[in-house]
């Protein structure tokens, strides 16, 4: 049954709708204004929420801000009678589903509130299916010309049907999501999607409640109850990239479910146990880290069972012209381009340059070439490579911290000193990409 919370200062309308709704086959409570609202939110669970805009103390705009802090908000459709388009604009920027204005028809109501319901039960769904999306976007392949990748590639086969938990190792750009990608496509759990998380992109107070979930009112603003991702992966596999950047206290409880396949969810009691299988990611020195005490022993070992070492492109150069071709193809295909192929200058420039962003800038390398060629094939003014830094120029490379510094200089200046698209691009979190704008005195170039 449907639960449905009506919010609206007109008692006369709070008790039609109780009457109507509930005749509908709803399970329906009402609250006179926001703050009652709010309450009676932490307190239960609701599918889809009624909200009155226009309201006396706590109006509906506040209450909508304080229900979308939650990632578990109930669908929220808009009532109002004095409606307008500034109004409407700020409903929907707020996350309403829907928004209708006095009077309507009961009918169309309860259509939408059935509607409402169905996208709030198949919001994790539609995510999943969106990194499904993602993945068949792109053609499933795991280049491996060289000694180095063809052994890889020659482990995941053989370890892939196991469950054993998989440590992966490698500068930023490297390919350790192809790696968790390629694990999952030859293991016996590729039925259910391999989900991924950036342990660098939540705050320490988050990362836990996304990890394990939390129950309602287990802090602030957790208005419903909401499933951590273990949840999500149960029966199958789940990625922790950026595993480093992982808060030591959470550590701890991430080593007990990986000993027992138990945990609790955040502000709960129930032991609650998923079949998960964990492969994690990490382009820090987890040793350095133990001993600066930032990351536990006991849990490298536990995700170390299997270990992949993935090398930076500028040891496995044989490699770089086959990933051009392929990167070629697929933004060709991707841009409605016809391109083809790349002139023998260009494809020395690609074999002479030393990759410091690894097969990442390759890529990004490449789909401005595919973007800026006039022709079938990408010349050499189509790459966007300094002229410096070249792997077969040991005088012009310099130093990998040299080769590093250029390359986050460059990409900062592609967009215009942004650090967020910055630290995309690199692979790497904002606090990692920050240390190192200080490390090579690059800081007051961003503050310009």
């Amino acid at each position: 049954m449907i639960k449905i919370l009506v919010v609206d200062d007109e008692e006369p309308l709070r008790r039609l709708l109780n009457k109507e709704l509930t005749r509908k086959g709803f399970s329906v409570e009402v609250a006179p204004d926001g703050k009652t609202a709010l309450s009676l939110a932490k307190q239960n669970s609701y599918d889809v929420v009624l909200l009155d805009i226009m309201m006396p103390g706590v109006d509906g705009i506040s209450v909508m801000k304080k229900l979308k802090t939650d990632p578990s908000a109930p669908a929220i459709i808009v009532l109002t009678g004095k409606a307008t388009v500034e109004t409407a604009v700020e409903a929907m920027k707020y996350g309403a589903y829907d928004y209708l204005t006095k009077p309507y028809k009961l009918d169309e109501l309860v259509i939408i509130i059935n509607r409402a319901y169905d996208f709030g039960r198949l919001s994790i769904k539609t995510q999943l299916l969106e990194q499904e999306l993602v993945r068949k976007e792109t053609p499933f392949r795991f280049i491996s010309s060289s000694r180095q990748m063809k052994e890889i590639h020659d482990l995941i086969q053989k370890i892939a049907p196991t469950d054993s938990p998989v440590f992966i190792q490698g500068e930023s750009g490297t390919g350790k999501e192809l790696v968790a990608n390629t694990i999952w496509h030859y293991s016996r759990r590729n039925a259910v999607p391999i989900i991924a998380l950036n342990c660098a992109t939540f705050s320490e107070n988050l990362i836990e409640s996304e990890v394990f979930g939390h129950e309602k009112g287990a802090f602030t603003n957790a208005y419903e109850t909401k499933h951590g991702i273990v949840e999500v992966a149960d029966k199958g596999t789940l990625f922790l990239d950026e595993i480093a950047e992982m808060p030591i206290g959470l550590q701890a409880k991430l080593l007990r479910f990986l000993d027992t396949g138990e945990f609790r969810r955040v502000g709960g009691n129930k032991i609650m146990n998923v079949d998960v299988r964990v492969i994690a990611a990490t382009n820090k020195d987890l040793r350095e880290l133990i001993r600066q005490g930032t990351f536990r022993e006991d849990l490298y070992y536990r995700l170390n069972v299997i270990n992949i070492l993935i090398p930076p492109l500028r040891e496995r150069a044989e490699e770089v012209e086959e990933l051009a071709v392929f990167f070629a193809r697929k933004y060709s295909q991707k841009l409605s381009k016809t391109v083809r192929g790349f002139t023998p200058e260009a494809l020395e420039a690609l074999g002479r340059y030393a990759w410091p962003g690894n097969v990442r800038e390759l890529e990004n390398v490449i789909e401005r070439a595919v973007i800026l060629s006039d022709s079938e094939t990408i010349a050499g003014k189509d790459l966007s490579i300094p002229v410096a830094h070249t792997a077969g120029d040991k005088a012009a490379a310099g130093s990998l911290e040299e080769m590093e510094r250029d390359y986050i200089l460059r990409v900062l200046r592609e967009f215009n000193g942004n650090q967020s698209k910055t630290s995309q691009v690199l692979g790497i979190d904002r606090k990692t990409l920050y240390l190192k704008l200080r490390k090579y005195g690059l800081s007051d170039y961003v503050k310009k």
